[in-house]
């Protein structure tokens, strides 16, 4: 009974705070509130949206979509329509029922078939079904409706001044200057009202959502006003409805909430004010023959236009669409930001090094030997000593070499596509120009990818075309054969599967390059002619710790008295999670093999899951000490610091605070500890705001402590199910 009215109130918060691209709770309650200043349109606003979720909900559609507001916001405004324009009595609910029921069906079927093409629908069903009220209203006068005076219907229908506007609207006496009026006015007639006091209450409740979305709000007033300044289209002044329902809204809309914020998504929210004066206009004169007003329509075309015209490129660059709705621009734009730097294993298939022991890049990509043209994104890798020889004396024959019959690994899993085995091995210093790649073995680990190993000793190749091979598997030995003067390995990707196929720029995975005393953890980069590389040394007990499948259970007992089962899951695209039973606290996170690391966190920050979620950000899993894994956390998980706050405002443009993690692993009796650390960096002023260790025994987690800005917190980790 709870969960249902905790459920309830969601969805009819939502419902308010959507009309901004918004699910906070602030703002849904201000604009509940500013909803009432009209208790009329109010009460007609909160019955109608009452009664769609109701009715969706009965109609057993998807729950997290009418928790969204997603079926009721169109309602919302139907209500606050009617409530506006049309004096209460017997007839007004009565065509209100119907109204809002034809407004329900028309957002349903509507949101399934634009859905098909990953558009919105935004109010077109409300401004279908008031329209079909209009008509009807005028039409049939025994409908009973009975039309208030209303200043709004004149600027909606004519195209309004703002001087009529300030006339009719003198009842609200607050003055702030022409302009900063005529801003809070528009902002106030999305909810059809004309109120510089609603106009504040509403931005402020648009402020503490959304800095980036309330700075475009002002570029989308500023480029109007100042666009119709230079044209005269309103010489008297642009209706504030208009200002506020299409102009701000556009730039709103496609500056910040269907576009990832960026200096690009600024510059065609600016880009969409022209367009939207000429909707305005051409629609004003068209359905003027009617008697329609045209309410937002130019903002829902032009949107929805816009976006459809963004997504059939094929080249997106870096104007991006959100990939991901959170319904706040920052988050989308600092959770787009942190997964494109982090997340490669959603973008790379992940490739390891293909050979055991201490290598070094003899010939990096556009090296100054062979690796030239579109053949010049390989790596050539050899094995030095400490004094960067790569022989034993004399070295006058391919055995003193020291890569010389030494294993060559399949560095991911595949299905042999071609092998040459039969080649000889070139005498120091002599090249085979004719067979330049010498013995080669070329794996396809996927449609339109492949990777080639050459240079091999002749008939030590241990597989054949067709075979399959995973990652790690013997695939031959180190030789000198084709256009080889001194024994090395040369390895490449590309994406046809002939041996003489030009090169593809590709990383590997994880590797750890430097000697045994400086060691630099890399993560999806590639090497460097020079560097000396090596692959992680996998730590068996720490791996397992991290090894959670389906089903996986345990239970965080806290030194605050907090207790929390979690389980783990996948969902329908495979991705794993887990999530805490007791708050709803989710995190998303991949185990590739070799690390272990959180892709994002959902739900209550005061669980024991988001502290274990901070200090166990990104752990690999190995126990030597010279290894330090480095992460980012995404920005907005402080988000309600003023320092953040004034962040947000130039976040599209640039970052000047980063908030970064380390972590590395210690094996004392008996016992891997991992120790983490977490830091806020603001320009050059790097603090350490959080330090936490995590104890690890053979049979899996066994606590955790973390101490985050003075707040500490301990926890008991206990197994129950690990699959």
């Amino acid at each position: 009974m709870k969960k249902n009215i905790l459920y309830t109130i969601k969805s009819i918060l939502n419902s308010y705070a959507i009309l901004f691209f918004s699910q906070n709770r602030v703002l849904a309650v201000l604009l509940l509130l500013v909803s009432f200043f009209n208790p009329e349109a109010g009460l007609a606003g909160l019955l109608c949206t009452c009664a769609s979720i109701a009715l969706v909900s009965l109609m057993g559609y998807h729950r997290e979509s009418i928790q969204t507001g997603l079926y009721s916001f169109n309602s919302l405004l139907l209500g606050i329509g009617f409530g506006t324009f049309y004096h209460l009595n017997t007839p007004f609910w009565l065509w209100l029922v119907a109204a809002c029921l034809l407004t329900v069906t028309l957002t349903v079927v509507l949101t399934a078939w634009f859905g098909k093409y990953d558009l919105p629908v935004l109010s077109i069903p409300f401004i279908v079904s008031f329209w079909l009220v209009l008509l009807a209203a005028n039409g049939y006068a025994s409908m009973g409706l009975q039309q208030k005076e209303s200043y709004l219907l004149t600027e909606l229908y004519a195209g309004g001044s703002a001087s009529v506007t300030n006339f009719l609207a003198s009842i609200d006496k607050i003055s702030l200057g022409y302009y900063p009026d005529l801003f809070f006015r528009s902002v106030s007639s999305i909810f059809f009202q004309n109120s510089i006091i609603a106009g504040m209450v509403m931005s402020i409740g648009l402020f503490i959502h959304s800095r980036i979305g309330f700075s475009l709000l002002i570029i989308g007033f500023v480029t109007a006003c100042l666009f119709n300044h230079l044209t005269g289209v309103y010489p008297d002044g642009i209706s504030h409805y208009h200002l506020g329902a299409n102009f701000m809204m556009v730039s709103l809309g496609i500056g910040s909430f269907f576009l990832i914020p960026s200096a690009r998504s600024f510059l065609w929210a600016v880009v969409a004010v022209p367009v939207t004066f000429l909707l305005v206009n051409a629609l004003t004169r068209v359905l003027g023959v009617h008697n329609l007003p045209i309410f937002s329509l130019p903002f829902c075309l032009l949107t929805i236009a816009l976006l459809y015209f963004f997504m059939l490129r094929v080249n997106p660059g870096k104007l991006q669409l959100t990939p991901i709705q959170h319904y706040s621009p920052e988050i989308n734009l600092y959770q787009y930001l942190n997964g494109r730097e982090r997340l490669q294993d959603l973008q790379y298939l992940r490739l390891n090094l293909p050979f055991i022991g201490s290598w070094t890049v003899s010939q990096g990509y556009n090296g100054g030997i062979t690796h030239k043209d579109e053949w010049g994104q390989a790596l050539d890798f050899v094995i030095m000593d400490e004094d960067k020889i790569t022989f034993k004396s004399p070295g006058t024959r391919p055995e003193h070499f020291y890569c010389f019959n030494k294993p060559v690994l399949a560095c991911a899993d595949g299905v042999i596509e071609d092998v040459v085995n039969h080649i000889h091995d070139n005498e120091i210093g002599q090249v085979n120009t004719e067979q330049n790649w010498g013995n080669t073995v070329v794996i396809k680990h996927a449609t339109g990818f492949y990777t080639k190993v050459s240079h091999l000793k002749q008939n030590s190749i241990k597989v054949k075309i067709g075979d399959y091979v995973k990652q790690g598997d013997l695939l031959g030995l180190c030789g000198n054969s084709g256009r080889s003067p001194e024994p090395h390995l040369h390895f490449q990707a590309q994406v046809t599967p002939y041996i003489s196929s030009k090169t593809l720029a590709y990383p590997f995975a994880y590797y750890i390059s430097g000697d045994s005393e400086r060691q630099k953890l890399h993560s999806f980069e590639i090497p460097t002619e020079g560097m000396v590389l090596e692959t992680v040394d996998i730590n068996t007990q720490l791996k397992q710790a991290f090894t959670w499948q389906p089903g996986y259970t345990a239970k965080v007992i806290g030194s605050n008295s907090k207790t929390e089962t979690v389980e783990v899951f996948t969902d329908a695209y495979n991705h794993s999670y887990i999530t805490s039973k007791e708050t709803g606290a989710t995190i998303y996170f991949i185990n590739n093999g070799t690390a272990f690391y959180f892709t994002g966190f959902y739900g209550d920050s005061s669980s024991l899951l988001y502290y274990f979620y901070l200090a166990a950000y990104k752990v690999v899993f190995t126990a030597d000490n010279n290894v330090v894994a480095t992460d980012a956390y995404p920005l907005q998980l402080k988000n309600l610091q003023t320092g953040i706050w004034l962040h947000d405002i130039i976040a599209p443009f640039y970052q000047y605070i980063k908030r970064t993690y380390q972590s590395y692993s210690i094996y004392q009796h008996q016992q891997l500890t991992i120790h983490a650390a977490g830091y806020k960096q603001v320009l050059d002023n790097k603090k350490k705001i959080m330090n936490a260790s995590i104890n690890i025994t053979d049979s899996g987690l066994q606590s955790f402590s973390i101490n985050l800005n003075g707040t500490k917190i301990t926890a008991q980790w206990q197994t129950e199910n690990i699959f």
